[in-house]
């Protein structure tokens, strides 16, 4: 089993309640009354109090090309990373030179060479770093790269990973573009990064120990959500038939991977969900048959930051770690994104350390 010893997270400087986006975005959007009136409601509505920005709010008034926006993308991106970066490691009382492998992960912008290829030098990783950067996971990387990451350290026991999410949602929202993906978008995510340091076995590690994964890829859900690039930038798609993907097939995924386990549903004592927006923990809570409170932490991050994309079930999961669990206790980390796909992750808390690292 591999283990993740910690995990940085970061925000940019920009910060605003959610009415104040709204009203700088909707003339933006749409110059019809009736069609802001309908965004100032759908923002509302989002249980959004607040989002960080990478740009001043002013500042998404100025028109842009798509290329400008992705150069912002690569500067502020490469900054914030280091960011969370820096935060994780020292948590994990890792030095940056240690680390073997490094997973990048976003779907807001591109770059060649990719984001962690400018970290290497900007932190201190070793030139001989491997990395794997991932692009077009969106909101279930984050899940997704704590998954393939443990897969790694499973054949590398002895290595130290670094798993590194920055999502900049604000510069994919479009302008003149009053679609109801765009309306609300525009309202439920917000700008972030986070890095996650999991270890293999050999080493010795306070946080939970990854127990077993699951992918799933479910049919006919390639238009649910997902991206369009366009000469303007990254058109989202976020139609309403994901809560049907949802309640179709996502409680008897999580039953049927808990069952494999040995486990069932109310021997889980901390969920992680990727706080995908209202109606998706709704969803998740519905599905699973929930107590009430079981996704506070998801409700929480999503009313401080929005859905952060990849980096949001990191930030939940930053808040997870940093509360009190018994030896013994398990956690299900999970989220969905474009495909549409799911990812399951099994944590324990207090799992005995390996013979090697307790000599």
């Amino acid at each position: 089993m591999s283990r993740i010893a910690a995990v940085g997270t970061a925000l940019p400087d920009h910060v605003y309640p959610q009415a104040a986006i709204a009203e700088t975005i909707a003339p933006l959007v749409t110059a019809d009354p009736v069609r802001q009136a309908l965004l100032r409601r759908l923002h509302a509505a989002t249980r959004v109090d607040r989002r960080h920005l990478v740009l001043p709010l002013e500042q998404y008034r100025d028109a842009v090309t798509f290329g400008q926006t992705n150069d912002r993308f690569v500067a502020e991106a490469t900054r914030l990373a280091a960011v969370a970066i820096e935060d994780a490691l020292t948590r994990a009382a890792v030095a940056a030179a240690d680390v073997d492998l490094v997973v990048f992960t976003s779907v807001t912008g591109v770059s060649a060479p990719s984001v962690d290829a400018l970290l290497v030098p900007l932190v201190g990783l070793r030139e001989d770093v491997k990395r794997m950067p991932m692009f077009g996971l969106g909101c279930v990387a984050g899940a997704s790269g704590i998954a393939r990451v443990h897969d790694y350290l499973a054949g590398h026991p002895h290595e130290v990973a670094l798993l590194v999410s920055v999502e900049l949602c604000s510069l994919t929202v479009q302008r003149d573009d009053d679609s109801m993906d765009n309306l609300v978008a525009s309202g439920l995510f917000g700008d972030g990064a986070a890095a996650v340091v999991l270890v293999g076995d050999a080493h010795r590690a306070p946080g939970p120990a990854v127990v077993a994964t699951r992918s799933r890829l479910y049919p006919d859900s390639r238009d649910v959500i997902g991206f369009r690039p366009s000469e303007t930038g990254f058109r989202v798609i976020l139609s309403a038939g994901v809560v049907p993907v949802i309640d179709a097939n996502f409680a008897s995924d999580v039953r049927a991977f808990l069952a494999a386990n040995g486990l069932d549903v109310p021997e889980v004592a901390a969920w992680v969900a990727h706080p995908g927006g209202p109606k998706v923990l709704d969803a998740f809570t519905r599905g699973l048959d929930l107590p009430g409170d079981a996704l506070d932490r998801s409700w929480a991050t999503m009313a401080e930051v929005g859905n952060l994309s990849s980096s949001g079930v990191l930030h939940v999961l930053a808040a997870e770690l940093a509360a009190e669990h018994r030896d013994g206790d398990h956690g299900l980390l999970f989220a969905l994104g474009p495909g549409v796909s799911a990812e399951l992750v099994l944590l324990r808390w207090g799992a005995a350390l390996p013979q090697q690292a307790a000599a």
